[in-house]
């Protein structure tokens, strides 16, 4: 696998690339960022929208130098529909081609075409940042994307391993209006941080004994969005050596919506370790999966970053006091909630649900609870956006804190990975609020 043939010696002399990031970073991508903010955007100007980019390699000019970039559109792509994007940016010596071989970290084939990817070509195989270059190229592409696809600008998101994880922490900490969250793979601070002050959802993987870049570089980049997303300070459990295990730690007390995430591993600088293995493998590693549910926890409104969500909203109009004559009263009735069931992805001995809460009335849900019944065999084994009651047969999901409030036709979206085996979905599914 190319991307395990990492040249330890080049990404060392990489580091005296820091110093180069002093210059000031590039802009240009600013007129979309309040919106997705302050949530009132929700899509790009791509959307209804023929598109004109195509899956596949793409030149583009971006301060002055012809760049590229590998594009990966969802098959059957619905240009009324707005996408997740996930940039992919490869580590020192690696290239966007060997991000798209790899599935863009092995995302790619858990996202059931529900996102698009973009792994983006550093020039000399790296992420310097010179005078900002690479967050400019950043910029240059999310806008081109964004004007000819549909994307939900509050699920835009960035992850890479090494170098690629330098420069996913400099996009957080210059960007943290457009960015919805990270996930940092054996980084370090080799791009640089213009800004950091401002909080982004932030996920660290490193390796205990990281011979390239040592496990305390990776702390402090995580501790940077510790501070930011007014985390409580700890020191998160890590495995002994000779464990070959990893132990992933959710920090307490973050500002609502941006949670911080640690995961560390006994291993080397590898993408890919694997529990009970010392040989990393891309198809049996704990990472894909870990990130993939960090970053589909997040519903597509960006709660401000300066003040907590409402815990209620107002009806988007006010509920008539008597039905008209003529029009029967809505059969949802005021207050009411649906739960409808999907599968998004299976595998041998295991499965991905998803279950859209939809407010089916006509004013404003102040939360709602979920009841469902898994068919024999079937255990949960992870469960984000809400709470639950019981792994195995009649379970019960309450909202989380940031979503239990749904106006009039709104809806928000929980989701699972089980064991067991998906074919058969799960009955008697029923919503109640609150």
């Amino acid at each position: 696998m190319l991307k395990h043939r990492h040249l330890l010696s080049s990404i060392a002399a990489a580091a005296v690339l820091l110093a180069a990031t002093a210059g000031a970073l590039g802009g240009g991508f600013r007129a979309m960022t309040v919106a997705a903010t302050n949530g009132t955007l929700a899509t790009t100007a791509g959307c209804g929208k023929a598109p004109t980019l195509t899956s596949g390699t793409r030149t583009i000019q971006s301060g002055g130098q012809n760049r590229s970039y590998i594009l990966r559109i969802p098959d059957g792509y619905d240009r009324n529909r707005p996408y997740r994007l996930i940039f992919g940016f490869h580590w020192l010596n690696g290239s966007a081609s060997s991000v798209a071989s790899a599935g863009y970290y092995g995302l790619a084939p858990l996202s059931n075409n529900s996102t698009i990817f973009v792994a983006p070509q550093g020039i000399d195989a790296g992420w310097a940042n010179t005078n900002g270059r690479d967050l400019t190229l950043f910029d240059d592409i999310s806008r081109q994307v964004e004007n000819d696809l549909c994307v939900d600008t509050a699920q835009r998101f960035a992850l890479g391993w090494s170098y690629g994880g330098a420069m996913s922490y400099a996009v957080a900490c210059a960007r943290p209006t457009v960015i919805r969250a990270v996930t940092v793979l054996s980084g370090a601070n080799l791009s640089g941080c213009n800004g950091g002050t401002q909080p982004v959802a932030y996920f660290g993987i490193h390796g205990l004994y990281d011979s390239v870049l040592n496990i305390s570089m990776g702390r402090s980049l995580r501790d940077t969005f510790v501070r930011n997303n007014g985390c409580t300070a700890q020191n998160p459990r890590e495995p002994s050596r000779g464990s070959l295990t990893h132990i992933t730690t959710s920090y307490s007390g973050c500002r609502p919506g941006y949670p911080v995430q640690w995961a560390a591993f006994d291993g080397d600088h590898t993408p890919s370790p694997v529990d009970g293995s010392s040989s990393p493998n891309d198809a049996r590693t704990w990472t894909s999966g870990e990130i993939w549910r960090f970053f589909t926890q997040f519903p597509s409104t960006t709660p401000p970053p300066t003040t907590a969500p409402p815990t209620t909203a107002p009806p988007t109009t006010a509920p008539p006091t008597t039905a008209p004559p003529t029009t029967p009263p809505p059969t949802g009735g005021p207050g009411t909630c649906t739960a409808t069931y999907r599968t998004v992805n299976s595998w041998p001995g295991g499965f991905q649900g998803e279950v859209v809460v939809a407010n089916a009335g006509t004013t404003t849900v102040d939360g709602w609870t979920v009841r469902l019944t898994l068919a024999g065999g079937q255990a949960i084994s992870s469960l984000w956006n809400g709470t639950h009651t019981a792994t195995t047969g009649d379970v019960t999901v309450r909202n989380a804190a940031y979503n239990g409030t749904l106006g009039a036709n709104a809806s928000t979206t929980f989701g699972f990975t089980a064991t067991g085996d998906g074919a058969t979905a799960p009955g008697n599914i029923t919503c109640t609020s609150p």
